[in-house]
Parts: C-alpha cells; sequence; structure tokens
C-alpha cells in the first residue's frame, strides 16, 4: 500500500485505543503521516490524551456491526487490537463473532489491509492443547486471513514495557522477592520483544503491499527462560541477586492468585498470562523485516527494553498501562446527572469543610491522591478493602497510578477509574473494585460566596438488590471515620503544602 496521491497518509482505524498497545500506537501513526480514527465504546475516555486533537474519535463496539460500518468508512487500513479475554466463559465465542463482524465490514467498505495483534503460538502443540486465551488469539488471526481483505497478523510473546502487564508482573515479583519459589514454568524458554518494536511492526504494516496476507513472528534478539529473565531483571534494575526455587506443584490456576498476591497485576489477568507460559514460545522466522526492515539498534535486546521501560517509570513517563483499557466486569454507568434521579435508590454520603489554603493547594492534593499518597484516611480500612477485593478476583489497591502528579480521563486509580476531570475543580471516580452496586467519589475544589477556599466531597452508591442494599447500611457507621477522615485531612495536606515557587524574573543567558 502507498500513500495517496498528495502524499498523504493512509487512513487508519485503531480499535482498543484505550487500551495498553493501542494508545501507544495512535500517536506512532500519526508521526508516520497517517490520518487516524479511533473506535471506542467510551470516546471520553481518550478525551485527555495528547494525541486526541489530531485524531477523530467515534463511539462503537466491534461486537455491533453498524458501529463497525459507520467507523470503516473510508479507511486503508484497519487495527484490529481488542479481545474479550475474562469477559466470562463464553469469551471465545464473543471473540470469535467480534473478529467476523470486523472482517465483514472491512470488507463491505473496501479497507484495504487487516492489521492484528495476536498471541505467538507454540510449535508442534496442539491447538486444544493451548489456553484459552491463546486458541481465541489464534482463532481471530485465522478468521482475519481467511477473510477477502489482505491481513497482517503479527504474533508476539511476552511485551516488555514500561505499564505492559508482562513487564509489571516480572517487575514485581523480581523487586518484592528476594527468595521465590516458583512454578515450574519458569524454565519455559520465551522470546520477550520490546514494545517500541511491536509498535514499529504494526506502524509499518500500514504500508505493507496488497498480496501480503499472512502471519508474521515478532521477537527480540534473546530467548531466555523466565527464570533469566527475572535474574536479568535483577541485575538492570541494580538489585541483589535473586534466589529462584521451582517448585512442581503450582499449578497455573495456583501460579494466578500467587502472582496476584505478590504483583498489582489480578489473578484474572494473571492467569491467561502463566497459562501462555507453559509451553516454549519462540519465533520460527522473521520475515517481517522483508517489509518493515530494522533500523540500527533493532529488535532491541531484552537488557536495554527492561532499562528503558525502568527509565520512563522512573521519570514518570508511563503514557498506557495494563490497566489502561476497562476491567472485565466492571461497571461502566456514568453517574446520573439528575438530582431527581428515578433510576432507583441513590445513597450519598456527602462532606463540606472550609479550607486554609489556596484552591491550587487544594487541587493539588485531589489530584494527587491515591497510590504512593495513599487516601488520607484510616489506611488499615483501606489496605483490608483492597485485599478482600483481590480474594473475590478484583483489582484491589494495588495497581496505583499512572503519572504521580496528573490525571486524565480513563485511568485506573487503585481500584477506581476517572470518570470525569475539571482541572483546578472536580474529580470524579468510579468504583471498579467488587461491590453489590455502582460506587463514585467525588472531589471539589470550590471558592464558596465568602472568598474562602472550600472542599466538597460525595461519596454515592447506586445499590444493586437486597445485597446492595444491606451493603451499604452495614458499612455507614464506618463512614464517618473513613470518609469524614478524608475529607478532614485533605483540608490539612492542603493547609500545609507548600506555596509553589515565584517565577524568576531574572534574565538568563
Amino acid at each position: 500500500m502507498e500513500r495517496d496521491a498528495a502524499g498523504e497518509g493512509v487512513r487508519c482505524l485503531v480499535t482498543g485505543a484505550t487500551g495498553y498497545i493501542g494508545g501507544r500506537l495512535v500517536p506512532e501513526l500519526l508521526a508516520a503521516g497517517h490520518r487516524v480514527r479511533c473506535l471506542a465504546r467510551s470516546p471520553e475516555r481518550l478525551r485527555d490524551h495528547p494525541w486526541a486533537p489530531d485524531a477523530e474519535v467515534v463511539r462503537g463496539d466491534v461486537t455491533d456491526a453498524a458501529s463497525v460500518a459507520r467507523a470503516m468508512e473510508g479507511v486503508d487500513v484497519a487495527y484490529y487490537l481488542v479481545h474479550a479475554l475474562g469477559t466470562g466463559k463464553d469469551f471465545e465465542e464473543t471473540d470469535r463473532r467480534a473478529a467476523r463482524t470486523f472482517a465483514e465490514q472491512a470488507r463491505a467498505a473496501g479497507v484495504r489491509r487487516i492489521v492484528y495483534l495476536g498471541g505467538l503460538t507454540p510449535a508442534g502443540v496442539p491447538e486444544d492443547s493451548l489456553s484459552p486465551h491463546l486458541r481465541s488469539r489464534a482463532e481471530v488471526g485465522r478468521i482475519l486471513l481467511d477473510s477477502p481483505v489482505p491481513a497482517t497478523v503479527l504474533r508476539a510473546a511476552v511485551i516488555i514495557g514500561s505499564g505492559s502487564a508482562s513487564f509489571e508482573m516480572l517487575r514485581y515479583l523480581t523487586e518484592r522477592l528476594p527468595v521465590m519459589v516458583t512454578p515450574s514454568w519458569v524454565h519455559t524458554r520465551i522470546q520477550p520483544v520490546a514494545v517500541r518494536d511491536v509498535l514499529r511492526a504494526l506502524a509499518g504494516s500500514a504500508l505493507m503491499p496488497p498480496d501480503v496476507n499472512r502471519t508474521f513472528d515478532i521477537g527480540g534478539p534473546d530467548v531466555l527462560t523466565y527464570r533469566e529473565m527475572m535474574v536479568r531483571y535483577a541485575r538492570v534494575a541494580g538489585l541483589p541477586r535473586r534466589v529462584i526455587l521451582p517448585v512442581p506443584v503450582l499449578t497455573p490456576g495456583l501460579s494466578s492468585h500467587w502472582v496476584g498476591l505478590v504483583t498489582p497485576v489480578p489473578s484474572s489477568i494473571a492467569r491467561p498470562l502463566t497459562e501462555s507460559l507453559r509451553h516454549e514460545v519462540v519465533c520460527r522466522e522473521h520475515d517481517i523485516a522483508r517489509y518493515v526492515p530494522d533500523p540500527p539498534g533493532h529488535p532491541i535486546g531484552f537488557d536495554e527494553a527492561v532499562r528503558l521501560a525502568l527509565r520512563r517509570v522512573r521519570d514518570a513517563r508511563v503514557t498506557t498501562r495494563w490497566s489502561s483499557a476497562s476491567v472485565p466486569g466492571a461497571p461502566s454507568d456514568p453517574l446520573p446527572t439528575d438530582p431527581d434521579w428515578a433510576g432507583g435508590s441513590l445513597y450519598t454520603d456527602h462532606r463540606e469543610l472550609v479550607v486554609h489554603a489556596s484552591p491550587e493547594a487544594l487541587w493539588r492534593v485531589v489530584e494527587g491522591i491515591g497510590g504512593e499518597n495513599g487516601w488520607y484516611s484510616f489506611p488499615l480500612a483501606w489496605a483490608v478493602r483492597g485485599w478482600l477485593d483481590r480474594l473475590v478476583g478484583g483489582v484491589g489497591l494495588r495497581r496505583g497510578r499512572r503519572d504521580a502528579a496528573r490525571l486524565r480521563v480513563g485511568d485506573s486509580l487503585d481500584f477506581w477509574r476517572v470518570e470525569e476531570i475539571e482541572p483546578g475543580r472536580l474529580l470524579r471516580l468510579r468504583a471498579e473494585m467488587r461491590v453489590p452496586g455502582l460506587a463514585w467519589l467525588e472531589m471539589r475544589a470550590l471558592t464558596g460566596p465568602d472568598g474562602r477556599t472550600r472542599y466538597r466531597q460525595r461519596a454515592l452508591f447506586h445499590p444493586r438488590g437486597l445485597l446492595g442494599h444491606a451493603y451499604w447500611w452495614s458499612v455507614s457507621p464506618f463512614h464517618a471515620i473513613v470518609f469524614g477522615g478524608m475529607a478532614r485531612n485533605i483540608a490539612r495536606a492542603a493547609a500545609a503544602s507548600p506555596l509553589p515557587a515565584k517565577a524568576d524574573h531574572a534574565t538568563h543567558p
């Protein structure tokens, strides 16, 4: 495929732009001169991305043929970067149906190429012996290749990059456990790939010749066992040598709970990752280089990929994270805006305080909440709530923050997600913890009629069934401690925060 007569790039549709890879691919395509349209179930979650003004965003879902058809209009290359993993026992059927819908609408719209990122499958292993995750990825790739539209199916194993689930799993296992009792899959050989090389291959596939319709294995130059990856991560990160003791009794299910206990990656996401490590996943070819040539220094080696990822983590420049995508099964309903909401009961806990600080100082505390800064109230209660959430398969508190100081719509924040943010004024969080209903936490920095700064906080809960009502009344006695203490401590933190440095008007050479 070539650029159009005016020299402009091709027109690309990106699905999964709210996810880890899709959110990084969009700016790569824009930088290459292509025009980008994003298909998202919640377009507002892309509003605060730096590249948002340069891309078109449309609402839709890959399982909805009508919305896919609208999104495909005038598109040359369609990127399929979504999957239904974790949405329930029938996720393979959902993936199958979505892939067929996508392929059919691409053909109808005259799309010239589909590009898909799947998983590297082990050689010589029957498909019915693969994990459901890998099996579904392989089937989706086959559906797209069998369609009339030429397809590029890229297959990667472990992706190493700041914020990727695989990297976070490796990072926290290695950093938190100097002595590890590990599953037998730590001896499985893997060919990890740097996220920069994955993005380079994806972006380069937009200009692939029209006669190419095939899979490509993509990987870095190193083939390592998971044990070797942990040892080399420790060396790059400057950690003491780790002691690793593999045992044969940890099944993939038990392994996922073990990973969920030690790392921020919940067991629902850890399980497909660990199941995929049961078999050797090593590239059998590097034919992608014929169409997307390797520049000097690429593919990036494992040690350099870890070094680059750690630098971004330490510099707080993680643009997307594994938690960028919505948690399967998490509530997505927006906060009802009608004060006399007709959707049923809506319990609220309301707090308002005068703050002896500027609204700007108060806002810095509000926007910095969560993660390493905590929740300004009864840390043990928040920790226990996080552990309980993990025990029932939720995300818990350990997702932390993407950025230590700034938030944007769609960011995960411990077991919340940013639903709305008005810089300097409003932060609204939607709960993604396991609760029998829908929950929000809203924080506002205001200037009252008397000119004084005010902090307004609301916790809202829409119960689901009798269990939801029982849940609210069982925890409401603790609200004075948890939410009342939170409001008071946020006000104190704002009052105690140092004033921002004054601008230096001196002339510098």
